[in-house]
């Protein structure tokens, strides 16, 4: 199907506009063709690979089992009782959580971007996120397709030679002008997945 909207979009072209249509056109198109894949649903999830700069945040951490991964929601609503209490706060309108996943278990962290990291909160902790490159993409849905988002995630690092940094954090940004959309089940976050150099497998 999503192949089939390409060569409409290409037939959209005038003749003596094909003949300017240069290689190195196409080549750019494919390339962004080829970021774009349809996971469960019919939902075209574009992925691409950026780098972040540092960034220091505060706030509370989680650890626990896979099982008990409802807990999370309420880690949200504690942080945002608390946001008054972090000082430096950025001007940027968001709460980034990172997290460590690990075999059995995982860490996770609901924080806001600080300037600075001082005065940290009783019961808060305050790091700084080092610069990094990942796989990046946005997801919108409902719960039950995260999931699958992060296998096909998972599954595109490994078709384009992406391999995940184990040691690095992941995170999820949730930016706060759609806070009411995910209270009602309606996600709209960022998904960053840390990779460590690229290897040209196809090469």
């Amino acid at each position: 199907m999503m192949f089939f909207v390409d060569i409409l979009l290409f037939s959209n072209y005038k003749t003596d506009d094909l003949v300017e249509f240069s290689l190195q056109d196409f080549k750019g198109y494919y390339e962004n063709y080829r970021n774009k894949i349809e996971i469960k649903g019919g939902i075209c999830l574009d992925i691409q690979v950026i780098e972040k700069e540092d960034i220091n945040v505060v706030g509370i951490c989680w650890n626990g089992t896979y099982s008990q991964m409802g807990t999370i929601p309420s880690l949200f609503r504690n942080m945002e009782q608390r946001l008054d209490e972090v000082s430096y706060q950025t001007d940027e309108p968001v709460l980034i959580a990172p997290f460590h996943s690990r075999e059995t278990e995982l860490t996770y962290y609901v924080t806001k971007p600080v300037e600075k990291i001082s005065q940290i909160p009783a019961g808060m902790v305050g790091f700084t996120i080092p610069s990094k490159n990942y796989v990046f993409t946005t997801y919108k849905g409902s719960l039950d397709g995260v999931e699958n988002t992060y296998l096909q995630m998972f599954s595109w690092m490994q078709e384009y030679g992406y391999e995940q940094d184990h040691h690095a954090l992941s995170l999820e940004i949730y930016k706060e002008k759609y806070k009411l959309q995910n209270a009602n089940g309606d996600l709209h976050f960022e998904i960053y997945l840390p990779v460590k150099a690229y290897k040209k497998n196809n090469q």
